[in-house]
């Protein structure tokens, strides 16, 4: 089995990308959904997360407040790297034993899309990286779109290494500028 990590930018495009994947029937693991399974009311990593930043941190039915906890992870870098501890060698073992199954079914593609996969030591792991970017105007448009003020897009882009460090590192690069039949042409040039 061919095994791709997908990096990139935040609003860079990964989760278009996942998506333009699977309909071509490639098995996709997404970091960021694993991750919110993870911290659903009950589940482990929640607990520790209360634990760590308090029981404020959940509001109605104990689901965990996102947005607060975004606002104090992202202007804090030892808040964040505590949240990281807890969540990321969870999310590791999770899509490691996704890809497991896929290689014991036989499968011919695989890729999983990490946004940290540089900054959490992941590239070892796949046999190519492919790293979807665009310019910054348009990561901060597609940001702002999105919701997030400008003080708060801010943050979030300076939490990741520069995408031009990844698009480096990377074997392969998915520039999303243009529209998404661009996008699509050059996913399918890469796993093609």
């Amino acid at each position: 089995m061919k095994l791709y990590g997908l990096t990139g930018g935040i609003g860079m495009g990964k989760s278009a990308s996942g998506n333009m994947l699977q309909k071509r029937g490639v098995c996709v693991a997404d970091t960021d959904l694993i991750a919110r399974e993870l911290v659903e009311p009950g589940q482990p990593a929640l607990g520790e997360i209360q634990d760590c930043f308090g029981a404020d941190i959940t509001g109605a039915g104990g689901r965990l407040r996102r947005d607060e906890l975004g606002r104090r992870v992202f202007a804090d870098t030892a808040a964040r790297k505590r949240l990281e501890n807890i969540l990321h060698p969870r999310i590791r073992a999770v899509w490691r034993e996704q890809v497991e199954r896929w290689r014991a079914e036989g499968r011919a593609q695989a890729v999983v899309i990490i946004p940290l996969l540089y900054e959490t030591d992941a590239a070892a792991q796949f046999d190519a990286v492919i790293c979807v970017a665009c310019s910054a105007p348009s990561q901060r448009q597609r940001l702002l779109a999105r919701g997030l003020g400008m003080e708060e897009t801010e943050k979030r882009i300076s939490a990741q290494w520069p995408v031009e460090k990844k698009m480096e590192l990377a074997d392969h690069v998915v520039w999303t500028e243009s529209g998404l039949d661009v996008h699509s042409e050059q996913l399918d040039r890469i796993i093609r």
